[in-house]
């Protein structure tokens, strides 16, 4: 084949630093469309985003030439280096040293946009942390309760 085509998809899940609620609804829809533009310049596309006050959920289309942890960390120092630019309230913010990331296939985005968008709703009822222990599980990832949400 001469050509090369990829198709990938990402479920990339972090929080604040300390889980502080620094996420305003006044500034969660430009917060990610800042992201998606971001993500625009390296050639990826954000599909859906949300969260809450204190993590946030993306759903990424991945370029062929992608280096995740690269590209995670452009976008979460970027996305930092804006929000604090914006009020002295947000002077202080930070995002989590690490992050989560989960693949997708093409037949389960319809599920995990929904997932994304319902994120307000889903949080009245569970804390971020039982949400991740869920994942970790699922996709059978061991993590240290210890370490895992500094």
């Amino acid at each position: 084949m001469a050509q090369t085509h990829v198709r990938l998809y990402i479920h990339v899940v972090f929080s604040t630093k300390g889980r502080f609620a620094f996420i305003t609804p006044e500034i969660e829809s430009e917060l990610f469309a800042y992201i998606g533009g971001i993500l625009n310049k390296l050639g990826c596309k954000l599909l859906a985003a949300n969260g809450t006050s204190n993590h946030i959920h993306l759903l990424i289309s991945l370029n062929k030439h992608a280096n995740l942890p690269g590209l995670i960390g452009t976008v979460k120092r970027e996305s930092s280096k804006w929000l604090k630019g914006k009020s002295n309230m947000l002077g202080k913010f930070g995002w989590q040293d690490g992050y989560a990331a989960f693949s997708v296939g093409h037949s389960q985005l319809p599920a995990v946009t929904r997932y994304i968008k319902d994120q307000k709703i889903h949080h009245a009822e569970r804390l971020f942390e039982d949400e991740m222990r869920t994942f970790y599980k699922q996709c059978e990832i061991e993590f240290d309760e210890q370490f895992v949400w500094g």
